[in-house]
């Protein structure tokens, strides 16, 4: 069960925020041969290395057009109107984000704008193990749609049947995804980084998986193939005062811990008794669990603290930097502004991180381990590039002209200079 502290001492703090460490290095030996693999073997790999993880060999690698189309039938019409409503949610929130950069004359004939382009081939890598996460498609699919992409490829794994969930498969319906990889772990990682026979390589892979995905992405980062951003296992992060409920306290938590065995729920209060109500709570609603395992062994990697005051738990926030922040706090609109370092943050006791996790709007492809210090999550800006432009007009290098020669020739680089000199002898 959840580790508890009562007002430790801010010098330890350093230590408290701390992640569950894993020696993900160990790890790679592994990966670079399976990325060998599949770029020797293309697709005959990908087939292979199904059959030994994911115990089926697919009759085909793609999902075919009958699959995908007649995903919805095995849906009921419950969900896919939940589905409908969290993209049109999504949607909303998305289009919203777009720019609009109008020229800027930094000097009289100099003019300077930006364009937003589209990255044109991005690849969607959606788990489908012990969770198939159809939201996840959702959350990367409806931004790359908006910004423009022209091509999405979709990785996910197949069930022992050597089908897709059929979630997933209306899901890409709905964004008009016709091209579905039968692959998951780090294999699809490298199909969609190196390409095959029928897996075009991308030029950006988003989305989320285990140790071994997280790794694959990281190493193809390096390989010059970008990813979203850095990920790793799910947290959460609740400040509680007295007057929150901790039957939805503890809900929260464990809405985090049953994502898998390595992620880690924070609860910051000012209260004990309300700690000790969690606990109870925690507890009764645990034995509930279909993932009542992944969530305990979370748990055994989390801590629940008693600070002094709320600008406490907010200093300690903003050191963890937590994937999710829910703030169950009375003033909660004034701590709000004292977040500095936060993926996302949900305000009030009736506002629950599992409502951006599916449909609110905002996304839920967010920083993990910390990364919230110095990452944002996933938005439309992640699929875009932004180019900039600029046009000098006669005047124009007559204005600026001598700017540049003098600071061209301050660091020596005389051909700098000499391609504004020669432009203004004929001006």
């Amino acid at each position: 069960m959840i580790r508890k502290l009562k007002y430790p001492d801010p010098a330890t703090w350093q230590e408290l925020v701390k992640r569950p460490v894993k020696d993900l290095e160990e790890l790679e030996p592994g990966i670079r041969e399976t990325f060998k693999l599949v770029q020797e073997q293309g697709d005959e790999a990908l087939l292979q290395l199904a059959e030994k993880f994911d115990g089926v060999r697919p009759e085909s690698l793609l999902a075919t057009a009958e699959e995908i189309a007649g995903a919805g039938a095995e849906l009921s019409d419950e969900l896919k109107e939940a589905i409908q409503q969290a993209y049109s949610n999504i949607e909303l929130f998305h289009l919203q984000q777009k720019e609009e950069f109008n020229p800027v004359e930094t000097m009289p004939g100099v003019k300077c704008w930006r364009k937003s382009v589209a990255i044109e081939k991005v690849g969607l890598y959606i788990p489908g193990g012990t969770a198939p996460l159809f939201s996840t498609l959702l959350m990367l699919g409806v931004p790359a749609r908006i910004a423009g992409c022209r091509e999405l490829v979709l990785c996910t794994p197949p069930n022992k049947a050597g089908k897709v969930h059929p979630a997933i498969l209306y899901t890409a319906s709905i964004l008009g995804i016709e091209r579905v990889v039968k692959a998951g772990g780090a294999q699809a990682v490298a199909a969609m980084a190196f390409g095959t026979e029928s897996v075009p390589a991308v030029n950006k892979i988003f989305g989320p998986g285990n140790q071994y995905v997280t790794v694959a992405k990281q190493l193809v980062n390096k390989a010059g193939v970008a990813i979203d951003l850095p990920a790793g296992p799910s947290e959460v992060l609740v400040m509680a005062d007295e007057a929150a409920n901790p039957a939805f306290v503890a809900a929260d938590l464990l809405s985090q811990a049953e994502h898998g065995a390595d992620s880690q729920v924070i609860l910051l209060t000012t209260s004990e008794d309300l700690l000790q109500q969690v606990g109870v709570e925690l507890e009764e609603q645990l034995a509930q669990l279909p993932r009542e395992a992944f969530a305990a062994k979370a748990l055994e990697n989390s801590v629940a603290i008693v600070l002094n005051d709320a600008q406490e738990m907010l200093r300690f926030s903003n050191l963890y930097a937590p994937e999710h922040l829910i703030l169950a706090v009375q003033d909660f609109e004034s701590i709000a502004e004292g977040v500095i370092n936060a993926g996302s943050v949900f305000l009030g006791n009736y506002t629950p991180e599992s409502a951006g996790d599916y449909a609110s709007g905002t996304n839920h492809t967010l920083p993990t381990n910390g990364y919230a210090r110095a990452y944002s999550g996933v938005s439309l800006d992640s699929f875009i590039k932004k180019i900039t432009f600029q046009h000098i007009s006669p005047q124009g290098l007559q204005s600026i002209g001598r700017t540049v020669e003098v600071m061209a020739e301050a660091e020596g680089l005389q051909a700098h200079k000499n391609a504004v000199s020669i432009r203004l002898k004929e001006v």
